[in-house]
C-alpha cells in the first residue's frame, strides 16, 4: 500500500442505535478525512448473529476453530485483520459497555491468551448521558492492547439530552483534536515500544503458557510457534524495550513462573 492510498478503518459499533456514539463516529470520520485519505466501514453488532460465549474452554485447549458456536464471530475476526486500523466505539451502559459489544470480547476471550493484531493501531470512543465513559475507555484500552492492537489514542464525550452548547463545542473538539493525532499515528508505520505494563503483561503470560502445555495445549502451540517462548525474546514484535521496563519484566515472569509450577504440584494431574 502506498501512502496515498486509503487507509482501511473499521469502526465496531457496540451502540444498538444510531444514536450520539453513531454521531460522534461520523464527525471522527469527517476530522479524520481532511487529515489523511481513508475509507470507515461500519460493523454493526446489532444485525449480526452473534450467540453468547458457553464457557465451554475448548478454545483454550483445542483452539477457537473447535468452538461449538457457529454465528458471526469468524467474520469480524478476518475484518479486524484486513483493516489497518480499528475503532472502538461504545456507549455508557450500567457504567460498562452494551451487551453487544461485551458478547464480542467475550467470544473472542482467547485472543487474550492469542494476541494477533500487532500490526494494527485502535482508537477507541465512548459516549455517555454523565458517568462512565473513562472506566469505558480504559476497559476497551486493556482489551484491545492486550489483543495485540496498538492504542493511540481516545475520546470521552458526555452527551446528555439535549446537550449544552459548551460541551457540544467541547466534544467537538475532542474529536478534532484526537483524529489529528490518529492520523499522525496512521502515518506512522513503526509500532512504538511498549509500556512498562505491556512488557509485564508478556512476561507474565510467557510463565504461564510455558508450563501450560496440557492444560491450554492451544496457547502453548500458538506461543511455541510464535517464537515467544524463547527467553531472548523482550515482547511479542521486534521493537526496543526499555532495559528497566525489561528487567522488571523479568522478575514478575520469575515471580509467575514460581507460582505456575506451585500450582501444578498441588495438582498434579493438571498438566500430565
Amino acid at each position: 500500500m502506498s501512502t496515498t492510498d486509503p487507509k482501511h478503518i473499521l469502526i465496531i459499533m457496540g451502540s444498538p442505535r444510531k444514536g450520539n456514539t453513531f454521531h460522534a463516529c461520523e464527525m471522527f470520520r469527517e476530522y479524520l478525512e481532511q487529515e489523511i485519505p481513508v475509507q470507515c466501514e461500519y460493523i454493526w453488532l446489532k444485525d449480526l448473529n452473534l450467540h453468547p460465549c458457553r464457557g465451554c474452554l475448548l478454545c483454550f485447549t483445542k483452539g477457537e476453530q473447535a468452538c461449538p458456536i457457529h454465528d458471526d464471530i469468524p467474520g469480524i475476526q478476518e475484518k479486524m485483520r484486513k483493516a489497518d486500523a480499528v475503532i472502538f466505539a461504545s456507549p455508557v451502559y450500567a457504567m460498562n459497555v452494551p451487551s453487544q459489544l461485551k458478547l464480542m470480547i467475550d467470544r473472542l476471550s482467547f485472543t487474550f491468551h492469542r494476541p494477533e493484531y500487532f500490526d494494527k493501531k485502535a482508537f477507541l470512543i465512548a459516549t455517555t448521558g454523565a458517568l462512565g465513559h473513562e472506566d469505558v475507555l480504559k476497559y476497551l484500552a486493556d482489551v484491545a492492547g492486550i489483543w495485540g492492537f496498538e492504542v493511540v489514542g481516545k475520546a470521552g464525550m458526555v452527551t446528555p439530552i439535549p446537550v449544552p452548547a459548551h460541551l457540544a463545542e467541547r466534544n467537538r473538539k475532542t474529536l478534532q483534536q484526537t483524529a489529528h493525532t490518529f492520523s499522525a499515528a496512521l502515518k506512522r508505520t513503526r509500532r512504538r515500544s511498549p509500556g512498562l505494563k505491556d512488557v509485564i503483561i508478556f512476561h507474565g503470560q510467557r510463565a504461564a503458557f510455558s508450563q501450560l502445555k496440557a492444560v491450554s495445549p492451544a496457547d502453548y502451540h500458538y506461543w511455541n510457534e510464535k517464537g515467544w517462548l524463547d527467553k531472548k525474546v523482550k515482547f511479542f514484535v521486534p521493537v526496543p524495550v526499555n532495559p528497566l521496563s525489561h528487567a522488571i519484566g523479568v522478575l514478575v515472569e520469575w515471580i509467575a513462573a514460581k507460582k505456575v509450577r506451585k500450582d501444578l504440584i498441588q495438582n498434579p494431574g493438571a498438566n500430565e
